[in-house]
């Protein structure tokens, strides 16, 4: 019976060490759960997942859970870059921008971005003077044209300068303004703000040039 004892002890014993690990492993399994933020992600579906709620559906875009697609209005295309801006998501403006004693006179252009996404301008902006003696191109500066993106409301400027007509004749009369973003072929026709006439020259065109986008006013803001 003294046998039979000590071995039900020892069994007793056994029982109770492996009934703690196990309890003990419950608690280490506990302690890993997922983080707040972790778990924020995982009840959201995830940036560009379809999440287990929404049951692989689509996102904002209309694309599946599994596509490329970005929210709508952030102006981005499916490889995650800003598209280019077109004529029609922009506000454009003239304003004089010349300051006493320049010997030339300036005229700044403002592209306002009201497109609800951000866009890409790239290069120069076509810039034609309508007047009296027909449509006169302004030539460009040819100053580097860096890409920028253009945030949603926000602005960018770009200069024209031009020579004043001091001949004392009546010149070439300024009836409009037209301005082409960059890589668009749509254009807006605009009030001239500067001076009233150009110097009657052979070329009146190639006397005036055009800035890159940033080469006026406040550059971008």
């Amino acid at each position: 019976m003294r046998v039979h004892k000590l071995t039900f002890a020892a069994l007793a014993v056994v029982a109770g060490l492996s009934l703690t690990a196990c309890q003990n492993g419950d608690e280490d399994m506990g302690q890993s759960a997922p983080s707040s933020e972790s778990s924020a992600s995982s009840a959201g579906g995830g940036s560009g997942s379809g999440g287990s709620g929404q049951g692989g559906g689509k996102d904002s875009a209309g694309k599946g859970a599994g596509g490329q697609g970005t929210a709508a209005g952030t102006g981005s295309d499916w490889n995650g870059k800003a598209g280019k801006c077109r004529t029609d998501e922009l506000e454009i403006t003239a304003t004089d921008s010349t300051i006493d004693g320049d010997t030339d006179g300036t005229v700044a252009v403002q592209l306002k971005n009201s497109g609800g996404r951000d866009c890409v301008l790239s290069g120069y902006a076509g810039v034609d003077l309508k007047t009296n003696a027909g449509s006169l191109s302004v030539e460009h500066t040819g100053e580097k044209a860096t890409p920028m993106t253009l945030k949603d409301g926000k602005s960018v400027y770009f200069g024209i300068n031009y020579p004043f007509n001091t001949s004392g004749g009546s010149g070439v009369r300024i009836t409009g303004l037209v301005v082409t973003p960059p890589d668009e072929t749509q254009s807006v026709t605009l009030d001239w703000p500067g001076a009233a006439t150009l110097p009657i020259t052979d070329d009146a065109g190639s006397s005036m040039k055009v800035g890159p986008m940033g080469s006026a006013g406040q550059g971008e803001g």
